[in-house]
């Protein structure tokens, strides 16, 4: 069977089974959704262990807390809203909204998530009464694999078309490529080179921008706390996740303070600039990602810098003093290596910030621990980044949990900032389209207006 017969078969199966799918009702579609999220839940260990096994990333407690987390939060926030039919009336505007699946959903999934990334996709597909035709990374192929098969037994089990969830038989980019360009809309959560050959597919899509979060502390934040969320954000999966924290600014005041703070909680601090300058050549040689340190340890990374130290230290905390493409350090790095930067004034540090994110992950996410809503939202107004955390950890708050307000996602969109299409956690929203019934409003206030009201401040 040639790639192209391949995905036509996938495709065939999927819309015969979205087609039966499409005609169940709310509960049972809810039902479905729940299935495959409590499926994925209750084997978090077994898949965890399978996905350091298989991408020797990552570490498998970090993962089991994800691969249970990610759909549990999920599920809490897409239980019991309307996503089937009339979704939602405004009678002051005489609007219904009807919803309507887009069909089949394509989703290219990432080495460093292989997982999180399938579930979450698939449970919002189904939400919106689609199906979806997995492609995972070659390097974690194998994990994509177990995932689809157990949503598949999942979706049997409550009497869903298991076609609903399909993987790809092999992973290459041919075969993603014909994924992307067969589907009705795809989502490609990856490299650039990935989500640049999603947004030439022809087909709608959802991408993702590259990450480099800045975490930006006040003067008035809570340090210790700061500490605390900063850390466990760092090192959460031997950092590999996009919403990991990169780069701390923090006041030159409490630098001493702060770093002493990191060292008690497991981080090697480095401030002399030949031992920076040896971690920087050797995870960035050249200005570019040495791609054998993603999601290793710290003590292996300093190894390779030919630096000791200890083997339980947690990260490393490298002192820069420059930003954005002058210093590497102060790029996205998907292991544990946390640069730090003192400031003099809030304008600088968002300033410095700003830098950073310009030079790589415009559009993506940016942590503020502060208990100054004006020096908040005067980092708001000026990093072009698409979601601001506030004393939370990145790597937890920025895809979305039950204390904050942000969907839950694994694709955090980046806006036209990171060549995207939307600038927030991709949701089941997303995935639908929208009729609206527009009826007639007899007494609208705009037809008693005069127009010299009407133009009126």
């Amino acid at each position: 069977m040639t790639p192209q017969e391949h995905v036509n078969e996938l495709i065939a199966k999927a819309r015969v089974a979205q087609k039966t799918f499409e005609s169940f009702s709310q509960e049972d579609v809810d039902k479905a959704v729940q299935a495959i999220g409590k499926k994925i839940y209750d084997n978090a260990k077994p898949l965890a262990e399978l996905a350091v096994e298989e991408t020797k990333m990552g570490n498998v407690n970090d993962k089991i807390a994800k691969n249970m987390g990610k759909p549990k939060v999920t599920w809490y926030k897409l239980k019991g809203k309307p996503s089937r039919g009339v979704i939602r009336r405004i009678p002051e505007e005489g609007l219904v909204e009807v919803a309507k699946p887009i069909g089949v959903i394509g989703a290219i999934t990432p080495v460093t998530n292989p997982i999180m990334t399938p579930i979450h996709n698939s449970m919002i597909a189904l939400k919106g009464a689609n199906a979806i035709i997995v492609c995972p990374h070659p390097s974690a192929f194998k994990s994509g694999v177990e995932t689809v098969k157990l949503m598949r037994e999942a979706l049997k089990e409550v009497g869903a078309p298991e076609d609903l969830i399909q993987c790809v038989g092999e992973a290459s980019i041919e075969v993603s490529g014909l994924i992307m360009s067969s589907c009705d809309a795809s989502i490609a959560t990856g490299g650039p080179g990935m989500v640049k050959a999603v947004y030439s597919s022809g087909k709608p899509a959802f991408g993702v921008g590259a990450g480099n979060v800045q975490s930006i502390w006040d003067a008035d934040a809570d340090f210790a706390g700061a500490v605390t969320k900063t850390v466990a954000g760092r090192t959460y999966d031997n950092g590999v996740l996009c919403t990991c924290e990169q780069t701390v600014h923090c006041p030159e005041s409490k630098a001493d303070e702060a770093l002493a703070k990191l060292a008690e909680a497991g981080g090697y601090v480095i401030t002399d600039e030949a031992e920076v300058a040896k971690i920087r050549d050797f995870v960035f040689p050249g200005g570019a990602l040495n791609k054998d340190v993603v999601g290793i340890k710290p003590y292996l990374i300093a190894k390779g810098a030919g630096i000791d130290i200890p083997e339980d230290t947690k990260f490393i905390v490298t002192k820069v003093t420059k930003f954005g493409a002058d210093e590497s350090l102060c790029k996205e790095k998907l292991f544990p290596v946390l640069a730090f930067a003192p400031y003099d004034t809030w304008e600088n540090a968002v300033a410095h910030a700003s830098t950073n994110i310009d030079n790589e992950g415009t559009g993506h996410s940016c942590v503020i621990h502060s208990n100054t809503p004006a020096n908040v939202e005067y980092a708001a107004e000026r990093i072009r980044v698409s979601r601001f955390s506030v004393n939370q950890m990145g790597s937890g708050s920025l895809g979305g949990t039950l204390a904050n307000g942000l969907n839950p996602t694994g694709t955090l969109g980046c806006g036209s900032w990171g060549n995207n299409s939307i600038s927030e956690n991709l949701w089941w929203t997303h995935l639908v389209n929208i009729s609206r019934i527009a009826y007639e409003i007899p007494d609208a206030p705009g037809l008693k207006l005069t127009d010299d009201e009407l133009w009126a401040f």
